[in-house]
């Protein structure tokens, strides 16, 4: 095998690895790390388990058995992520990775974080490692497109999200229009386990007082929010909403409102996920759903019966 392909084998690896610490990482991003010996054995392997506790490079050091120690002069390190070069609540991987003294490290990408940024790739180089950077950069910056939207534009990476007929509608008037299954609706509540906050408007809020909750999953349930120019407790407007999200260190958020909140934020601009879930249904007359922007394509399309189509933002 051609080295780059090698270097993709082991970081697609890293990437299975760092899925691992979806729940419970946050804040901080997804990471998976594997240690691999100059004949092509992994020796060693980890990821980011909870935010923190130990990052990936550390728990994959770790992971080495003793009699395979010696055989780390001669290895590559395998990382998603550029390693930190800066002490937070643990202290830095690059500086871990320089004192192991492995021949080589690769990694996916470099990582936004103002204390990082090139810090770490610089630092490991300096101490005259070889530094590899840029293998499946893409899917390593899909893989914490949450974080790094965060980090990088002060904001909640948004998802938008609704349900709807074969033919356009998501509602009907004075009434509830049932699309989801209940296998669709559990899908939806592992969606929320996984995000922050989540988001409807003043007419779904008065109207159907909904739960918005995990109830059908496990997990942590997202922080309600409502926005509305009316109710004294809701937020009033897009931009004081994701201020103060970023302020309380929301890094996802799932907007599930009616046409008109949804709307609202595509209008703005303000998506960077959406996510459709269509029935083989249809319906005479009701509440149209919103159009889709221009600006997004499809990543994903799963097949339940209902059929849900992920679409990102270009």
């Amino acid at each position: 095998m051609e080295r780059q392909d090698i270097d993709e084998m082991y970081m697609r690896r890293c990437l299975q690895l760092a899925t691992n610490g979806k729940l419970l990482a946050k804040p901080n991003p997804m990471v998976g790390a594997v240690i691999v010996s100059n004949e092509g054995r992994i020796i060693g392997e980890g990821y980011h388990v909870r935010c923190g506790e130990e990052h990936a490079e550390v728990n994959a050091f770790a992971s080495v058995r003793k009699e395979d120690e010696s055989l780390l002069s001669d290895s590559t390190i395998y990382v998603s992520l550029e390693p930190c070069s800066h002490f937070g609540k643990t202290p830095p991987c690059a500086n871990l990775i320089i004192k192991k003294g492995v021949k080589r490290v690769v990694c996916g990408c470099v990582d936004p974080f103002s204390k990082v940024q090139g810090r770490g790739i610089q630092r490991i180089r300096e101490a005259g490692i070889e530094v590899t950077v840029g293998v499946l950069e893409a899917e390593c910056l899909v893989l914490n497109n949450r974080f790094i939207t965060f980090n990088t534009q002060e904001r909640p990476y948004i998802i938008l999200k609704w349900a709807q007929t074969e033919n356009g509608f998501m509602g009907v008037k004075g009434g509830v229009l049932k699309i989801s299954t209940p296998f669709t609706k559990m899908l939806v509540h592992k969606l929320r386990s996984e995000c922050d906050a989540i988001l409807v408007g003043r007419n779904t809020e008065e109207q159907e007082s909904p739960q918005l909750n995990v109830r059908d999953w496990s997990g942590r349930n997202p922080q309600k929010v409502v926005l509305s120019s009316t109710l004294p407790t809701a937020i009033h407007d897009i931009p004081s909403l994701l201020q103060q999200l970023y302020h309380d260190k929301c890094q996802t958020l799932i907007v599930e409102g009616g046409a008109t909140t949804l709307e609202t934020f595509i209008r703005s601009g303000m998506y960077d996920e959406i996510r459709v879930e269509v029935s083989p249904t249809t319906v005479r007359e009701g509440i149209k759903a919103p159009q889709l922007p221009k600006d997004v394509s499809v990543i994903r399309k799963e097949y339940f019966g209902n059929v849900i189509t992920t679409y990102q933002r270009l």
